[in-house]
């Protein structure tokens, strides 16, 4: 049998002030996120963070929450349970979360006792990132480095231009009148600069305005690079000409610089230049979560009227949809 750990980066167990306190602490208490020195990253999450944000954003999770809970692990237990359908029983399908629950333990605790042979470690980021992908890869292996066999292992890096995920994403965005846009905007989870920095072995990073705007041999691994070339990918499906959309990227936390332009920065400037409609799609979510469904969806969509827009509409993500399970399915069995 082979074992299939599906994983996201993870969502508050409830939408109260405790659950997100405690979810807020796991996820910034990674040193692979806030990747300071670990007495200044304790002082500042532990002191200041955890406590002071953790009220704010569980009234956003109230707005987020739905009859079924968090979005995020539902449309995730739904595609595991379609992917194990398509797999069959030749493979055991687990659905993890990096932060909270389900974790990434629990559910290789349950792939162990199903006995599988080999285990394919899917994270559920289509670009690769230090601080998201590559914090699930550490995690498996630290569980795994504490069995005494450990299980053949393959790692899934990232997938940004794989086919099927650019026809699902350029799929959702039919449903709408692109042409009847002003702008598209392809707006990412933001990094900070230093971990795009750290990334880079060859001394490419940043070193000119435009080394993101190609995936190359050298920044191949870069999240920014991977996020354009997504994008890129996306326009061409969709016949989109460059001057038709931009990348930004959103949720910037602290005061050091991040991936850059900042999405809400964008999304001012077009409004004060004219522009009316907005289209965004947020291609770095495979599952609608706070990012999408409040940030851009309503806190970003306010703004954009405040400053004088008239409709901005969200690309629904991938979520639990038949084709996405059967494309994940098609490439846990391709790794094989």
């Amino acid at each position: 049998m082979t074992g299939i750990l599906l994983v996201n980066l993870g969502t508050p167990d409830a939408p109260t002030r405790g659950a997100v306190y405690r979810y807020l602490k796991q996820f910034l208490l990674d040193p692979r996120v806030i990747d300071i020195h670990p007495i200044a990253r304790n002082l500042l999450v532990r002191g200041i963070i955890a406590p002071f944000r953790s009220g704010k954003s569980a009234e956003a999770y109230k707005q987020l929450w739905t009859e079924n809970g968090s979005p995020l692990k539902y449309y995730g237990e739904r595609l595991a349970k379609q992917v194990q359908q398509l797999l069959g029983d030749q493979y055991r399908v687990e659905l993890a979360m990096r932060y909270q629950n389900p974790s990434i333990e629990s559910a290789i605790g349950r792939l162990m006792a199903a006995a599988v042979q080999k285990i394919v470690v899917f994270p559920l980021f289509p670009q690769y990132a230090g601080a998201t992908t590559g914090s699930v890869h550490e995690e498996v292996m630290r569980v795994l480095g504490k069995q005494q066999i450990i299980p053949d292992t393959v790692f899934i890096n990232s997938y940004p231009q794989h086919p099927q995920l650019v026809k699902l994403f350029a799929g959702n965005a039919r449903k709408y009148d692109i042409n009847s846009y002003d702008h598209i905007l392809f707006s990412y989870h933001g990094l900070p600069q230093r971990q795009l920095r750290k990334a880079d072995i060859f001394n490419h990073c940043l070193q000119q305005a435009d080394c993101c705007r190609r995936l190359t041999t050298v920044n191949r691994f870069c999240y920014s690079a991977q996020c354009y070339a997504t994008t890129d990918a996306i326009a061409r499906e969709l016949g989109l000409p460059e001057d038709r959309y931009s990348v930004c990227f959103q949720s910037r936390l602290g005061r050091d610089p991040w991936t850059q332009p900042y999405t809400v920065q964008v999304i001012e400037n077009l409004a004060k230049q004219g522009a009316k409609r907005l289209l965004v799609f947020c291609p770095a979510f495979t599952a609608d979560c706070l990012e999408t469904t409040i940030e851009i969806g309503t806190e970003y969509r306010e703004d954009f009227i405040r400053w004088g827009g008239e409709q901005l509409d969200l690309v629904e993500s991938l979520n639990d949809a038949p084709a996405w399970a059967e494309t994940v399915a098609e490439m846990c069995r391709g790794e094989l």
